[in-house]
């Protein structure tokens, strides 16, 4: 691609409707981007090596699976499940990558994720050199609520470089439109999935709707309180029921633990609106469910756990690999503004002794 050249596909998706299910939202046009090299693999800069930033890297970078154990037994645990050859990885892996920075505020973490990778990238003294010299800047996010995302992604967006934030996107969507500007601003795409959101089986589960002669109403179960987790139940949502919700309100006097998604009046949405059960007590490895009732019965989901979770994470791999090579995300604004929101929204709603908060409002920025 050249200086000023307008990414091939842009104007088109623009008029696709994967803008229009929010059209409150003022969606932007393609930006230019500059000229920029990619490498034959593309170089990654890794912010913050916590268990996402391994269990990512491990699925598309070479390692040596006996350190990858010793040193983060979780990721090892699920991606190398043959009990008898602990070398033999199980899950699916993502070519074209090659992670040549680190970066952690514990800088021993970053050497234990670069011993992981043979050794090959080289562990930087500030986030501001992960983003030097490389095709894509990864922030990994496994426990908190995104409130440095925005100061953490900052200079590579700056410097036009391709940056996927993991979960949730921010804290606020504030700062998701921040990222978002910045972005347009230098040429930059960045984009921010969960993995609950590109994992295949809730979208074999969303399929079965007609079963049930439609969703009238629908539950998530599990996910945390804490909006590290919350964000999966949100995107697990999104991704099974659909966006466009209008309405959220806590139903509890316990933060974050039953939150109610009201979608209006949109005869393609649950017209009782789906309720998110954060705490339904500790499920076996990290499982997540789902459930739909309609005029003609219900269904219910198999567990969405650990041993799914890779496969999710490679779904997103790929999705970063081609936003990269196409100069342009490959999710909607609107439904990554949305899931941040819908959250947000949450928030307030505590805040408010559980009055229902429009997230139309909060992402206008008067909620």
């Amino acid at each position: 691609m050249t200086q000023g050249q307008t990414i091939p596909g842009a104007a088109a998706s623009q008029d696709s409707g994967l803008f229009t299910s929010l059209p409150w939202l003022d969606c932007p046009r393609p930006f230019r981007i500059p000229t920029m090299t990619i490498h034959k693999s593309i170089r990654v800069g890794l912010i913050r090596c916590d268990l996402h930033g391994i269990y990512y890297g491990a699925l598309m970078a070479d390692h040596d699976p006996l350190i990858l154990r010793e040193k983060y037994g979780g990721a090892h645990f699920y991606h190398y499940t043959y009990y008898n050859d602990a070398r033999r990885i199980t899950v699916e892996t993502v070519e074209g990558f090659e992670i040549v920075r680190v970066w952690d505020e514990d800088r021993k973490r970053a050497e234990r994720v670069s011993e992981i990778l043979h050794g090959r990238p080289r562990v930087c003294d500030t986030f501001e050199q992960v983003s030097e010299d490389v095709d894509l800047v990864f922030i990994a996010d496994c426990d908190f609520e995104g409130k440095d995302h925005l100061e953490l992604a900052r200079p590579g967006l700056e410097k036009g470089v391709a940056t996927f934030v993991d979960k949730p996107f921010a804290y606020t969507v504030a700062d998701v439109q921040q990222m978002l500007a910045l972005g347009r601003t230098h040429g930059a795409p960045v984009m921010s999935l969960s993995i609950l959101r590109s994992l295949p089986e809730p979208g074999l589960f969303a399929r079965r709707m007609d079963e049930i002669g439609g969703a009238n109403f629908g539950t998530i179960q599990g996910g945390g309180t804490h909006l590290a987790g919350l964000i999966h139940s949100v995107s697990l949502a999104q991704h099974i029921f659909g966006d466009g919700v209008e309405r959220v309100q806590q139903m509890t006097n316990r933060n974050n633990a039953a939150i109610h998604l009201d979608y209006g009046d949109r005869d393609d949405r649950p017209v009782q609106g789906v309720v998110i059960n954060t705490q339904p007590g500790p499920p076996p490895h990290c499982a997540m469910y789902a459930s739909a009732f309609g005029p003609k019965g219900r269904i219910h989901s198999p567990h969405f756990n650990d041993y799914l979770f890779p496969f999710g994470a490679a779904e997103n791999l790929k999705k970063i690999r081609a936003m990269v090579h196409s100069g342009e995300a490959q999710a909607p604004e609107a439904q990554m503004i949305e899931a941040v929101a819908v959250a947000e929204a949450s928030r307030m709603s505590d805040q408010r002794g559980g009055e229902a908060v429009q997230v139309r409002e909060v992402i206008a920025g008067r909620g």
